[in-house]
């Protein structure tokens, strides 16, 4: 034990009588002026209580104390300019005038996506001039209700009335609408730049060049000049510089073919040729199979549940139906093809009206789809799904949906398309018949009529299986757990961005 000592510390300094003497002395100066009946004791007390309020509404002063020294705020993250009609939904939610996802989901095991605030000229402004996109007709109907269209009439009595309100007339080149629709509300968006793995441009490809494509004599300035801007203005963006574009992406309503100009004199725009489009990964509904920057992803159909529920229903009425007829073909010849195949499909459809059942698309007839082209997929257990105007066409995905074993006749058409979307064994969901083969007399019917039951009951599933993967929901939150073709599209983008962290190496 250490000893007590009466020694200060070593510290310490002991109140001295001169201090004391001090304190007192100044007590004694002021005491004749702390009387109340003193005029400068008033004056003291009012000079108090008004430090004191002062002191007390310091809150609401115009600046703060904690904020000293502090770093300059961050901007508010930009608003998005998206204004369509989400009635169907009713699940929008808007705080402030900006979109609050209620639902966010903070397991993104592959990164999350910052959404540009493009100019309004690159998208929304395309959707409000929807008179003028098409030279022909307005394309008003076609992009409303979120790019799925109206709803469809005319189907009740072929689709269970429980989910009737899941159908309506898509148009087959509103992908960018939909999608630009479905990003917003992703449960793997970020407002934070500085936290996206991936960054999605907002550009109406398709749309913005559509009137030019069809309108005779326009310029090739015409054609690329939304591109050109919207390039330029991407091009400004530090994450872009930071990266050269490699871990951006876009959505393209149209065929990669559209976009491939070389020659002034030729079809399309020349988008995808442009130097600063060269990393910036594009899904498109058909790709350039030899370019790893088009992803093909499904057409729209007009199928768009809004709950797993509605899918379930639709995938069991389709698995249960008694399906009358052995194949069938919805479709018109193309009269300024020489020997067109098409034809040569309709001419063995026609000859066996017992085995085969045809709906004649001639002029417009199905555009974006009929009730008879619905009703005539869901009783076959085959459709034939020749090349469109290019390899691939939006039939095949009607056709899966409503449960028929795709017939395909180019490789093109599928299997070097839609890898993300569609089965690894081309065999397992449907049937190849090269083309040169029926053109040499080869009968359709007799290589169908030799696959067994049991296999057409197989494959068949298999379609019915992969039926979320090749339609687009219509809830802004997808198919809680079951990911659909915006999910596929995004999270396969996602992950290819960050497997290859630093950027695809050009050979």
């Amino acid at each position: 034990m250490l000893p007590i000592s009466d020694t200060p510390p070593p510290h310490s300094k002991p109140k001295t009588p001169e201090i004391l003497d001090r304190k007192h002395s100044y007590f004694t100066a002021v005491k004749p002026y702390l009387s109340f009946h003193h005029r400068r004791t008033w004056f003291f007390l009012a000079v108090l209580l008004l430090q004191l309020l002062l002191l007390l509404s310091a809150p609401s002063l115009p600046f703060s104390l904690s904020a000293a020294g502090s770093s300059s705020p961050r901007p508010s993250p930009a608003l998005h300019n998206l204004s369509f009609d989400n009635s169907a939904t009713g699940e929008q939610n808007f705080r402030d005038g900006l979109f609050i996802n209620e639902a966010i989901n903070e397991n993104c095991p592959y990164g999350k996506v910052y959404v540009y605030n493009l100019p309004p000229l690159f998208n929304t402004e395309i959707v409000k001039n929807c008179h003028n996109i098409n030279p022909w007709s307005s394309r008003c109907d076609a992009l409303s209700n979120s790019g799925f269209g109206k709803s469809a009439d005319g189907i009740s009595g072929i689709v269970p009335e429980k989910i009737a309100g899941a159908w309506f007339w898509t148009d087959q080149f509103s992908l960018e609408v939909i999608y630009h629709n479905r990003i917003l509300n992703y449960r793997c968006r970020t407002l934070e730049p500085e936290s996206a793995t991936a960054f999605y441009i907002p550009f109406y490809t398709g749309l913005a060049v559509e009137r030019f494509l069809f309108t005779k004599n326009s310029t090739t300035e015409e054609r690329d000049r939304h591109c050109t801007m919207m390039l330029n203005w991407v091009s400004d963006q530090p994450f872009f510089n930071k990266s050269h574009g490699w871990d951006h992406f876009i959505t393209v309503g149209r065929i990669s073919w559209d976009f491939r100009r070389s020659k002034d004199e030729d079809w399309g725009s020349s988008c995808i040729y442009m130097p600063k489009m060269r990393n910036i990964t594009r899904l498109l509904i058909e790709k350039n199979p030899w370019d790893y920057f088009d992803v093909a992803v499904p057409y729209p159909t007009g199928f768009h549940p809004s709950s797993v529920s509605d899918l379930k229903i639709w995938q069991d009425f389709v698995g249960n139906r008694q399906r009358s007829t052995l194949f069938c073909f919805a479709g018109a010849t193309r009269g300024f093809i020489k020997n067109d195949f098409r034809g040569i499909l309709l001419n063995q459809c026609y000859s066996e009206p017992g085995s085969c059942r045809v709906v004649d698309c001639g002029g417009s007839k199905c555009a974006n789809g009929t009730s008879a082209i619905l009703e005539t997929f869901l009783d076959s257990d085959f459709c034939l799904q020749p090349r469109g105007d290019s390899f691939t066409r939006r039939s095949i995905f009607d056709c899966m949906v409503a449960g028929s074993v795709p017939v395909f006749f180019w490789h093109r058409t599928a299997y070097l398309q839609y890898e993300w979307f569609l089965p690894g064994e081309p065999e397992s969901y449907s049937v190849f018949i090269d083309r040169n083969e029926v053109k040499n007399g080869t009968s359709i019917k007799s290589v169908l009529e030799k696959i067994s039951k049991e296999k057409v009951k197989r494959m068949r599933e298999k379609v019915i299986e992969y039926i979320p993967k090749i339609i687009y929901s219509n809830s802004i939150h997808g198919l809680e757990g079951i990911g659909d073709a915006f999910d596929v599209a995004v999270e396969g983008f996602l992950r290819r961005v960050k497997e290859q962290e630093g950027g695809y190496k050009w050979k």
